[in-house]
Formats: C-alpha cells, sequence, structure tokens
C-alpha cells in the first residue's frame, strides 16, 4: 500500500534525498514546504504535484504564487511559520518528514503528532528545545518518532531485538581539526574549519563537526528519543567513519551499524518501518 507523506524541509540535502526515496517506491507526496529556494520547490511541486506547499520566507512565498497563478491544479500555498505549522497539522498524510532547520521545526512537530500514523524526524533542534514536550505528546497520543539522522537511526535499528540497553555510543569523525593542536585551532580559518576529512556536507554542519557541537546536540536527542540519561551516552571519535552507533547491553555485547554515506538509507528505512 502506498504511503502518503508531507516533508518539511524539501529542498535541503534530507528533502531531496527524501522525495529521492518517494520516487522509487511510489510514495504519494501530500504537501512540501520550503523557506526561499522557489526554483527547486517549483521543480518538485510540477514531478510530485502535492495539494499542498509552504513558504515560510515571504518574499519567496510571494513569488512562488505569481509562478503558480493560473496553473491548473496548482497546490494551496500557505506562507510563514503559521502555514509550516498549518500544513504540518492537515489530515492526509500518514507520516510527516521533518526536515526543517533549527527550532522552526518544533511547532511542526507537535501539530504533526496530532494526524499523523508517524512521525520521521531529521531536526534535532525540535528534541534539543523541546525534547520532553515532544515525547510527553508522542507518548500520550501513541505516535512513534522515529529518528532519520544516520547515528540515531543506526540505534534505534539496533534496539529492534527488544533488549535494554546499557549504554549508547554515538561516533564522530572529528570533523576538519581532529588532528590539530590547541595553538593551531586558534589560527583556523574557515577555509581550514570547512575541509571536512569525511563527509561533503552543508557549511553549519560541517562547522559543528569541527567543533563537535553537533555531537553535544547529538547526545540530547538520544537522551529524549531513547529515554537514556545523559551519563549513559557516550561519544567516540572514529575518523574512518565506518560505524554510525552502537549500542551495549547488560551482558557486556555490543550491537553496530556500518556507516553509510548516503541517506536515503535510514530514510528509507524509516518511511518503510
Amino acid at each position: 500500500m502506498s504511503k502518503v507523506i508531507t516533508l518539511l524541509g524539501s529542498t535541503g540535502s534530507i528533502g531531496t534525498q527524501s522525495l529521492d526515496v518517494c520516487r522509487m517506491h511510489g510514495y504519494e507526496v501530500f504537501g512540501l514546504s520550503a523557506h526561499s529556494q522557489t526554483d527547486k520547490i517549483l521543480q518538485q511541486i510540477e514531478e510530485f504535484h502535492p495539494k499542498y506547499v509552504c513558504m515560510t520566507d515571504p518574499d519567496a512565498a510571494a513569488k512562488l504564487d505569481a509562478a503558480l497563478s493560473g496553473r491548473a491544479g496548482a497546490p494551496k500555498l500557505l506562507t510563514g511559520p503559521e502555514g509550516l505549522r498549518e500544513l504540518a497539522a492537515l489530515d492526509g498524510p500518514d507520516v510527516v518528514l521533518n526536515s526543517v532547520v533549527g527550532i522552526a521545526g518544533l511547532p511542526a512537530v507537535m501539530a504533526a503528532l496530532e494526524v499523523c500514523e508517524r512521525v520521521l524526524l531529521a531536526n534535532k533542534e525540535a528534541l534539543v528545545t523541546g525534547g520532553a514536550l515532544v515525547m510527553e505528546e508522542a507518548a500520550r497520543r501513541g505516535v512513534p518518532i522515529l529518528p532519520v539522522d544516520s547515528e540515531h537511526s543506526a540505534i534505534f535499528q539496533c534496539l529492534q531485538g527488544g533488549q535494554e540497553p546499557e549504554r549508547l555510543i554515538l561516533t564522530a569523525s572529528g570533523g576538519a581539526l581532529r588532528t590539530w593542536s590547541r595553538e593551531a585551532i586558534q589560527r583556523a580559518t574557515v577555509r581550514d574549519v570547512l575541509k571536512h576529512p569525511t563527509w561533503r556536507m552543508g557549511g553549519k554542519i560541517t562547522v559543528d563537526c569541527a567543533t563537535m557541537m553537533n555531537k553535544g546536540l547529538e547526545v540530547i536527542e538520544a537522551h529524549y528519543l531513547f529515554g537514556m540519561p545523559e551519563a549513559a551516552i557516550s561519544v567516540l571519535v572514529h575518523p574512518q567513519s565506518v560505524v554510525h552507533s552502537l549500542v551495549e547491553f547488560a551482558d557486556g555485547s555490543l550491537l553496530a551499524q556500518m556507516g553509510v554515506a548516503d541517506m536515503r538509507v535510514p530514510i528509507s528505512y524509516a518511511l518503510g518501518y
């Protein structure tokens, strides 16, 4: 049976890879949202024919409105942060996949929990800023939240055997400055910081990798997703990036998932779970 999906943040890396998965499996796209990339979302509208779209930037919304004017079968346009929340709350999709950047994703997650069978989360800030609220509402409504970020998807999959975990281990590449001395780091340039040794990603996440800030956020995210105390969540610098995450059980055994560069793998798993 085909799934019906609303994708929040459809023009970013996670969003475009999610649409690759929708294309591969023939999933119906109910709604799309973006911040300001009008040309890119127009291409997505022409291919996937959503019923609703949202542009959160006012100027981009006006541009998209003009481009859609007079088109037969054009989707209904929603605008601004309130439009994003309204899109997430619309009854119709089975799944809302949230890959919005920043705290803007929090109201959308809360709204999606009211109407969806599942919420797929690639917006860690929603849990960093409102994890208790999100998880309590999800539990109250009986709606599972499935992580799409590779590290947390790996932990989620390792926990499907039913054993109680003793410790969660998130791996980190260490970023561009991993081998630098403290003194050298003080002189690092933007170009230095953006030379990630393993992955090619957006600027912000590449900087967050170099400072390890992203792992701090991921520890908070794991705490809320899996109900583990922070003291039972470790970070292991693993420059080879072969393993995404590990779970240690009471008997001392470890279960790990091998890393993959393609985010379509955890996205496909979460959509098909």
